[in-house]
């Protein structure tokens, strides 16, 4: 079901919009899209020459909004196609005064047209929509497609860290990396009971560990 349009979403937005990098483009062709490079200049964006991660799907914000209270000596670009759902993460990170954030409204497959080849550090995909049905399996943020998108990415000794509740979705995850000639460490089938430090819980975490659910986690590095 598609969400409704949250009211006054448009003036939320617009108040907000210095932290939303302009990526609003009439071309919806992914393949035609991709061809065209309008690369950020990520140094000039942030002011400063730091290493830059990307979250992919950050919902609210809330493990977005965490990292960069953390780590301030690291930029932060998080992507949230969802209008709605955006306009809450990006509300946060200005009510926390934070200046290392920026988003993209937008989808994943998008992402080449503007940020440029081997720029990131690191990769988050949290929480990401498992698509449960087989025939929606492309849309999968660790399918085939979008992991050539990734490595493109990424520096050269980048990386994935990757969370779910999903358990078939893990299991097609750890599948696809290693189709994709990825390699695996961290991997962790119950990450709150595994030691693991320094963990962000995220608000749909949390709900799902409180119901006694696992949480799955994995790192990928390119090979």
């Amino acid at each position: 079901m598609r969400m409704r349009k949250k009211k006054y979403l448009d003036e939320r937005l617009d108040a907000v919009k210095s932290y939303i990098l302009d990526t609003d483009r009439e071309e919806r062709d992914f393949e035609k899209a991709v061809q065209i490079k309008e690369h950020f200049d990520l140094a000039e964006l942030f002011g400063n020459e730091n290493p830059v991660h990307l979250e992919i799907g950050c919902g609210k914000g809330q493990f977005v909004c965490e990292m960069a209270k953390r780590c301030p000596d690291i930029n932060f670009i998080a992507v949230e196609k969802d209008r709605n759902v955006i306009v809450a993460a990006v509300e946060k990170i200005e009510r926390a005064g934070l200046t290392n954030v920026r988003f993209i409204s937008g989808c994943a497959e998008y992402l080449p047209r503007f940020i440029p080849s081997h720029s990131i550090e690191r990769i988050y995909l949290n929480f990401s929509c498992p698509f449960p049905k087989e025939k929606y399996r492309k849309h999968r943020l660790t399918h085939s497609f979008f992991l050539k998108i990734y490595r493109e990415l990424l520096k050269e000794d980048g990386d994935i860290h990757q969370k779910t509740d999903n358990m078939h979705f893990f299991e097609f995850s750890l599948q696809e990396f290693s189709s994709e000639h990825f390699r695996l460490e961290n991997v962790s089938l119950d990450l709150h009971n595994s030691g693991f430090e320094g963990n962000i819980v995220t608000e749909y975490e949390k709900r799902f560990s409180d119901l006694g659910q696992p949480i799955y986690r994995l790192e990928a590095k390119p090979m």
